[in-house]
């Protein structure tokens, strides 16, 4: 065993961890972060995604050695402290973007590093982000409109679905 240590959503952690241990295992295990989720276990999903350091990661490909003094964010860290949910997920429940919600937080995450990089997607270009994320229920319409919404474009012309 190895002691690793990292900050998830701001909060200093540590754990010992084998060489072999997932960071969404470390997260969900032994953090008690469980909204991070293991759909696949083959990086085709995109439930699991994370940030670290800023960028977003399919955690149940990253080693949690790896992540060794690392800034981690999940799911748990985007709302306020309060409770108060930031503007994706707003909008995500604002739109109807989750049915099952299995996908949300992966979705959420993604979408995040997204507007990152581009706050002012296409419908396009958020498509293509999302090509790593599966959503077995919604058919993407309303996730896409909830992004759109939340980088502040409007979405009145959008037809409901």
């Amino acid at each position: 065993m190895t002691k690793v240590s990292m900050t998830v959503n701001g909060n200093p952690v540590s754990g010992d961890v084998e060489g072999r241990t997932l960071l969404v295992s470390f997260l969900r295990d032994q953090q008690g972060l469980t909204g991070t989720h293991v759909g696949c276990d083959t990086s085709q999903c995109g439930a699991c995604v994370v940030h670290v350091d800023g960028k977003a990661v399919k955690s149940c490909t990253m080693l949690a050695l790896e992540a060794e003094g690392a800034e981690v964010a999940t799911i748990e860290g985007q709302a306020a402290p309060d409770g108060t949910l930031n503007a994706i997920q707003a909008a995500f429940q604002e739109h109807h973007g989750l049915q099952c919600g299995f996908c949300t937080p992966g979705m959420v995450m993604s979408a995040a590093a997204l507007l990152k990089e581009n706050p002012k997607p296409s419908e396009a270009e958020i498509r293509h982000y999302l090509e790593g994320n599966l959503c077995r229920c919604t058919g993407y319409h309303n996730i896409v409109k909830a992004i759109m919404a939340a980088s502040g474009q409007d979405v009145s012309a959008i037809a409901a679905e």
